[in-house]
């Protein structure tokens, strides 16, 4: 299973070049610093926030994460990824397609603007909408002269929330096509498939768990989301609050063990987040050495 850790037997280290060669005392010291450090800056906060949160008793914690406020809260955060992940997961199989088995002038370009989240802080990111559609943005008139809100309210939330979580599928699925090639795509093509046959039957099997993986990353990115979803929200509660929005208010109003109940169920959303992605990359090791096995 992925993450196992193996230490190598004698005779297995004997074959190795003897300039990478360890002895199994430096082995396990460098498992040990690196299972400490694990411990220390993953699992123990992890630990610390069900702790803070069960530390009124079961009661507290229930009725934190029951009241209205958080159940609205929780309803946004699923609706925005709801719609965010599937306009990028479409978006990432089109951009992978087209740069993987094209070739054309601004292909680069398309590949930097894809990377663009990663390089704008995602503060910046909820600006550039309010400069857009806030009411002294560039389109802001126009819009409340219509009756359309964008800017604190969800539709913002949402558009920020795609914006930040544009690279994930793409980025997932570029290197695995390129890999790949167009071999099977034009062999089927000659054998008489149609466009919408060759992606169907020939390129989604071959992607599939490439592109479960970065619906999964893109899908925890966007329950997580904070920055530019803070800045175009307003934080109106029961309204344009989302989960790391709503713990933000609960903490600062000095209501720890509610905020640190709600920040369980975010924890827990990406404890089931890790556990389907592992799944997806043993599924992924098992068909890679399938053939092999064979």
């Amino acid at each position: 299973m992925a993450g196992a850790i193996t230490v190598h037997t004698s005779d297995e280290a004997s074959k190795r070049p003897r300039h990478i060669n360890e002895s199994r005392t430096v082995q396990w010291l460098l498992i040990g610093i690196a299972m400490l450090f694990i411990g220390l800056v993953v699992l123990l906060p992890l630990l610390s926030v069900f702790v803070e949160a069960f530390k009124k008793g079961v009661g507290v914690y229930l009725d934190s994460i029951t009241e209205p406020d958080a159940l609205s809260a929780l309803k946004l955060t699923l609706i925005v990824a709801l719609i965010a992940v599937p306009v990028n997961t479409v978006f990432g199989i089109a951009a992978a397609w087209a740069i993987s088995k094209f070739s054309f002038r601004g292909k680069n370009i398309l590949i930097t603007l894809i990377d663009l989240p990663f390089a704008v802080s995602p503060v910046i990111s909820g600006l550039i909408y309010v400069l857009l559609f806030g009411a002294q943005g560039y389109l802001g008139p126009w819009l409340d002269e219509r009756g359309i809100q964008i800017i604190f309210a969800v539709p913002g939330i949402v558009l920020a929330t795609v914006f930040v979580t544009v690279p994930f599928v793409a980025r997932e699925l570029i290197p695995l096509m390129q890999a790949q090639g167009v071999q099977e795509e034009e062999a089927a093509a000659s054998l008489g498939a149609k466009g919408w046959q060759i992606f169907w039957k020939v390129t989604i099997p071959n992607i599939k768990w490439g592109l479960l993986y970065g619906v999964i990353l893109c899908n925890a990115r966007a329950m997580g989301e904070f920055g530019a979803v803070s800045v175009v929200s307003g934080h109106i509660r029961g309204e344009t609050n989302t989960l790391p929005l709503h713990i933000e208010i609960l903490y600062n109003e000095y209501q720890f063990s509610a905020s640190f109940a709600v920040a369980s169920l975010l924890v827990m959303l990406a404890v089931v987040t890790l556990i389907v992605k592992s799944i997806v990359e043993w599924k992924a090791g098992q068909q890679k050495s399938g053939p092999k096995a064979a």
